[in-house]
């Protein structure tokens, strides 16, 4: 038994206009489950989706916004992030010029201080929000984090965590852990594949997997690699199908051969 057991479920996707979320939204529609995004530009929304979801304006670093986008969801799946280092999406009060670039890179707590949309802004506050508002009797919540929480003094993670991004995420995850509610917390590699919505190198050279590998899942933050967003966006919907996934959290990336049929449930029967 799936915890989608009653035609009253809604599906509240935080972040739905991003790589991951976009994928998200389509999987759960084409499963034939209603599904509510909640964004900040409901045009924007509404041209992507062709106005086969519910809109729900609102912003996760803004409590307020978001007890009217929770209010009857049964599942909650967070697919929020911004950019690992200092960039235009950190929205910054003012354009920054070359020297105060310079001491943004030598000193990352003053670009935070300066951003409206840093990852402790996002996935540390935004998602403690969202945490906040959800419905006690929520049936899952999942959180797409990242590899390398429990190695962030490790290289290449130390460096991906030179402004704080798997801090932030790691706090994110506490929130939701700590809140008691159901949840599934999945961390990918380097993303890959589009829809490319990053500002990195992998944007540049449009990286991607050609479908020609497998899935690969760990726990205990063992796993380094590239993942696709289309493997994450699929982790995210099947997670909530299979009682397995709940109250885990596991590392997810792209290795080997892959399959004719990806066995979800296999996948999720191996994590501790």
């Amino acid at each position: 038994m799936n915890s989608f057991d009653s035609v009253e479920d809604l599906v509240l996707v935080a972040g739905a206009t991003g790589g991951v979320g976009q994928l998200v939204v389509g999987k759960l529609l084409e499963k034939g489950l209603k599904v509510r995004v909640l964004t900040r530009n409901a045009a924007k929304a509404e041209e992507m989706f062709n106005r086969r979801v519910e809109i729900a304006v609102g912003d996760i670093r803004q409590p307020a916004t978001l007890p009217a986008a929770t209010q009857n969801v049964s599942h909650i799946i967070s697919c929020t992030g911004t950019t690992a280092f200092p960039s235009a999406r950190w929205e910054f009060e003012q354009s920054p010029n070359l020297i105060e670039w310079g001491i943004t890179f030598l000193n990352p707590k003053s670009s935070e201080a300066k951003a409206k949309n840093s990852p402790a802004k996002v996935d540390a506050e935004g998602v403690s929000n969202l945490v906040a508002a959800a419905p006690r009797n929520l049936k899952r919540f999942v959180f797409v984090s990242s590899c390398g929480i429990e190695r962030k003094n490790q290289f290449p993670f130390s460096v991906l965590n030179a402004f704080g991004v798997l801090d932030a995420k790691q706090k994110g995850e506490e929130s939701i852990i700590n809140s008691g509610l159901p949840y599934t917390i999945i961390r990918p590699g380097r993303l890959i594949d589009g829809p490319y919505t990053s500002y990195d190198l992998n944007t540049l050279l449009k990286a991607k997997t050609g479908g020609k590998y497998g899935v690969v899942v760990g726990t205990g933050d063992t796993l380094s690699g590239d993942t696709s967003r289309i493997d994450v966006a699929n982790a995210c919907v099947e997670c909530l199908l299979h009682p397995s996934s709940s109250r885990k959290i596991f590392e997810i990336v792209n290795q080997g051969q892959r399959p004719p049929v990806i066995n979800w449930e296999t996948l999720f029967s191996k994590i501790e």
